[in-house]
């Protein structure tokens, strides 16, 4: 992984050179302030103001210079829309093709402009994360909380790229009528008023893309993509893609979803009937919480060991997790002719020893090419999202009771028999079509640089300069143009070897390996990280406490059958992709994350507080209603937390063994086993007293993670 300062210098283009932030002065800058604090020889306040007073400096350049670029292109346009106005009196067509064409030459250099305010937006993110790690993490929120809404503040001019739009309009509009002049057809109708009759042009697809990337808009797909948590590279190389490309299988990352399917079919289709169960061997109702929880609570160990061993393959840990599947869901259904709790636990304890979820998560972040791996990540999203709802949905399909050969096939040992045979037919289906992608250890990557004739710090130079010039390289009328960034040979001078020498101290310091400990990790949880976790584990407690006792709660207060208890569980799993969508489409379009995140924690917090059974009679309405409430605000809160996390999270978590993905699941398991818990032992007071004090702890950390995170708001920059 080459350093970010370096990769910035490579990238530059050569005569906008001196308007780049100065990463590398910033960099020292840094250093140095640490090195005086030590010593005592300043304080942090003064390190603070005088920072402070550097950035400002940097981000004017920045933005002036932004601007004075944004007037030559409103220039052009003008003049270009003269001759415009021109062609309507005589309309030729090689001198349409010629306008059109200049209209297409100012494309292409806001896409220069674009990737310049992109490159520079990154460099301030990495210098504040860079600060903050020196200085105890309170710069940024300093930083962000004096400038980001303040009038004369110019740090959002260059995370917004304030003006471009209407540049972009103005190139988008006048190709679109230029292409209906040049046909004949006489329309003039305006992009404005019918999107739908507008003529995309390639050099438009593109500039949208790069405004897509640079601004906090979003979409349906962009937003599940995020929620699954898999780390994208803020600057992919193209030796990344290619090795992409020779890795990905379709069919193989199609059995990574059915997993992941599956399992959650796993999770929830004993829900509705797990109380009926427990009562059916002799246990109390609320036993429920151990027999949901217990899967839960092997699934924090497996977890570990899955993430491990898919560094090695992604095969066999699939295979293994499928027998133990297939095992566990026998032996819970079994546990009825039995009459065994202890065999009924045991089941599902296998059942969460094989949750092979972070080896589908990894194998999507490591196997699919970075142009699907958007898709892949959403369908992974999707796919949880339709297993939670199918599950509750499949229970109340068996209401029958039957024997064969002394086996009982009921509503309690059904969900078992069903999920046996479907990890048994997956298992067969995985080991007849499941590709195990090759791996490239970096040994075989050095000595393939070797055999070319190249260094491998000049090949990972090259690729960068080959990336930076895809980046922006723009197909028009089907001809490729040439890469609009490119840079300048190194020359041999005194000083490029200074700098040489700089960047490989910088290399040696900013090179992010894979952390290999469960401390390392934690050494590397900022406050904004911590605080991101504990909402998840929030969010996590909070819906287990809903779904794990609702079959206890309901037919206590409303006595509702195991099959009410299923609709109603499939209702709620059938809101998660309709919010989605809302939230994608128009929610995080309208609100920063961060605004998102602390309505829906208290929208979390009132449809608890609502859940609560004081002294008017408990009615369904109510129930049901709070229920809805608080489940679509974690839904809804669960994607911003997730699409949070990814942002705040250390790079060196986005790989390894111990990763973001994996930090991320253990908080949700370990507080759904906290909850499934503290139902089970709250059951030995009494059903009546289940709701209330079940709910008075999701109350607490609720009140507890809307505190945090009013203290971190503005590091969620």
């Amino acid at each position: 992984m080459v350093a970010f300062g370096k990769k910035l210098r490579e990238s530059q283009i050569q005569e906008w050179q001196g308007y780049y932030i100065n990463y590398k002065l910033m960099k020292k800058k840094v250093n140095r302030y640490s090195q005086q604090i030590q010593v005592g020889a300043q304080d942090h306040p003064y390190v603070f103001r005088d920072f402070s007073r550097l950035l400002d400096g940097q981000i004017e350049k920045i933005v002036l210079f932004l601007l004075e670029q944004q007037g030559l292109l409103a220039s052009r346009l003008s003049n270009l829309r003269e001759q415009y106005d021109a062609l309507l009196h005589q309309s030729e067509g090689k001198q349409i093709s010629e306008v059109q064409e200049a209209y297409r030459a100012v494309g292409r250099d806001l896409l220069r402009l674009l990737f310049f305010v992109e490159m520079n937006a990154i460099g301030l993110r990495k210098i504040l994360k860079k600060f903050d790690k020196r200085f105890g993490h309170k710069f940024t929120d300093y930083y962000v909380k004096t400038r980001s809404n303040h009038p004369y503040s110019q740090l959002r001019q260059v995370f917004k790229h304030v003006g471009v739009g209407a540049v972009v309009g103005a190139i988008s509009r006048n190709l679109a009528e230029l292409q209906d002049l040049k046909d004949n057809r006489g329309s003039y109708i305006s992009i404005y008023d019918q999107p739908a009759f507008s003529h995309p042009d390639p050099i438009v697809d593109s500039i949208k893309a790069a405004v897509e990337r640079l601004s906090n808009s979003t979409n349906f797909l962009h937003f599940l993509g995020r929620n699954a948590l898999i780390f994208p590279e803020e600057l992919p190389t193209p030796s990344e893609e290619d090795v992409d490309d020779q890795r990905y299988h379709f069919i193989s990352l199609l059995l990574n979803l059915a997993n992941t399917f599956l399992y959650m079919v796993n999770t929830y289709i004993i829900v509705p009937s797990a109380d009926h169960y427990s009562l059916t061997l002799g246990a109390a109702a609320t036993v429920c919480g151990i027999v949901i929880g217990s899967m839960a609570i092997a699934q924090v160990v497996s977890s570990v060991y899955f993430s491990a061993w898919s560094n090695r393959s992604y095969l066999r840990p699939l295979v293994f997790s499928s027998i133990i599947l297939l095992v566990g869901n026998t032996l819970y259904a079994l546990a009825y002719d039995f009459n065994s709790i202890a065999v009924l636990l045991i089941g599902r304890l296998f059942c969460g020893l094989g949750s092979a979820r972070a080896v589908n998560r990894r194998y999507i972040s490591d196997c699919v090419p970075l142009k699907l791996r958007m898709q892949a990540s959403a369908g992974f999203v999707s796919a949880s999202a339709l297993g939670m709802a199918c599950g509750p949905a499949l229970a109340c399909l068996f209401q029958t009771n039957f024997k064969i050969y002394k086996l009982t096939f009921n509503e309690d040992t059904l969900p078992g028999w069903i999920m046996a045979f479907a990890w048994l037919v997956y298992l067969l289906w995985l080991w007849i079509s499941f590709k195990e992608p090759c791996r490239q250890s970096g040994k075989d990557l050095t000595s393939t640089e070797s055999s070319s004739g190249k260094s491998p710090h000049t090949s990972r130079a090259r690729l960068d300069n080959k990336h930076i010039g895809q980046f922006i390289n723009v197909a028009v009328e089907n001809v490729s143009t040439q890469p609009l960034l490119m840079n300048s040979e190194a020359s041999q001078s005194d000083e490029d070897e200074v700098q040489d020498c700089d960047d490989a101290e910088e290399d040696t310091e900013e090179i992010q390996k894979p952390v290999d400990s469960i401390m390392s990790a934690y050494r590397l949880l900022t406050p904004s990280i911590k605080v991101q976790l504990l909402i998840y584990f929030m969010l996590k407690y909070a819906m287990e406490i809903l779904l794990a006792e609702s079959s206890v709660i309901t037919g206590h207060y409303f006595i509702w059958s195991t099959t009410s208890v299923a609709i109603f569980l499939a209702c709620l799993g059938l809101t998660v992709l309709p919010v989605n969508i809302i939230v994608g489409n128009y929610i995080s379009n309208m609100f920063e994350d961060r605004q998102v995140l602390l309505a829906s924690e208290i929208m979390v917090c009132l449809g608890i507080l609502l859940s609560f059974h004081i002294l008017i009679p408990y009615s369904v309405p109510q129930y049901v209603g709070s229920a809805l409430l608080t489940f679509v605000a974690a839904e809804v809160l669960e994607g911003v937390n997730l699409s949070l996390l990814s942002r705040v999270m250390s790079s060196r978590l986005s790989r390894g063994t111990y990763n973001g993905g994996l930090l991320s699941t253990e908080a949700g398991t370990l507080a759904r086993v906290v909850a499934d818990g503290t139902i089970t032992l709250t059951g030995y007071l009494g059903e009546s007293m289940l709701l209330n004090i079940t709910l008075v702890p999701a109350l607490f950390i609720c009140i507890s993670s809307i505190i945090a995170t009013c203290f971190t708001y503005n590091s969620l920059y």
